[in-house]
């Protein structure tokens, strides 16, 4: 994983702040290669809560697997069968993880957060044979929190070897389900103004166009870009023969 092999390139890192913590898999894999550093997830969406769960998901999915029967894969659900399922999440009680459910039941990439938005759509046989896999090391170490990203900055900003983990919705990215709403482009150019004077890990891709913008700017306006001197890693991934991006990581070492 390139992030890991960049990691090793920071020098004395003792607190590692993921603004942006989503599932966690930056903060995982820091602590794993820094040990000894202070890793700090920013767990805005409640994603530990899922881990947290994956036994009682798993049994509320074995009973919906049972419900379903023989109705063949990718198909939509009767509505007699899709009652049935509704009248089981409503017995469950405690933490429902509607955004795992979303992926059994519902079409094509679609996801809810609610019973109450559960019961406004059809629902299709996608559900998983087999069990989720339990996940209890994987934040083992992390401390977890919930802030606003720029609240959480500005509580580590002024600490000595601070790195920053800066990995944001993707632009015009619908986030909804992640109480983030639509991310726009000022909300995405307003997580600049983490990176100046800092260490940092920032993710984009060539769809949001952020480097060329501020190349534009920096060239044009002789303003400095937070991006000058960092190292730069690109990511081909193909979504399908005729569809693609490219995934951007920039990583900086600002010494203090």
């Amino acid at each position: 994983m390139a992030f890991k092999q960049a990691l090793n390139d920071f020098e004395n890192v003792e607190l590692i702040v993921d603004l942006f913590g989503g599932s966690g898999l930056l903060s995982h894999s820091a602590k794993i290669t820094l040990p000894n550093a202070r890793v700090i997830y920013n767990d805005f969406d409640g994603y530990h809560l899922r881990l947290d769960n994956i036994a009682k998901t798993n049994a509320l999915i074995a009973d919906i697997r049972e419900i379903i029967g023989v109705c063949p894969k990718e198909k939509k659900l009767t509505e007699d069968v899709r009652e049935k399922i509704l009248q089981r999440i409503e017995r469950e009680k405690g933490f429902v993880d509607y955004i795992t459910l979303s992926s059994s039941l519902l079409f094509s990439a679609q996801y809810v957060t609610s019973l109450q938005n559960l019961k406004t759509q059809g629902f299709y046989n996608k559900v998983k044979l087999c069990n989720y896999e339990s996940s209890t090391d994987y934040l083992r170490g992390v401390e977890i929190v919930k802030y606003d990203y720029r609240e959480l900055f500005e509580r580590y900003r002024h600490f000595p070897n601070v790195l920053f983990l800066v990995d944001p919705p993707y632009l015009s990215t619908d986030c909804s389900t992640y109480n983030a709403g639509m991310w726009r482009l000022s909300n995405y150019l307003d997580v600049i103004n983490v990176l100046w004077n800092n260490s940092y890990f920032y993710f984009t891709s060539n769809k949001s166009g952020i480097v060329e913008l501020l190349e534009w700017v920096s060239k044009n306006f002789a303003v400095d870009s937070p991006f000058n001197g960092a190292t730069i890693k690109t990511t081909a991934v193909a979504l399908s023969y005729n569809a693609a991006y490219t995934d951007i990581m920039l990583y900086k070492e600002v010494k203090r």
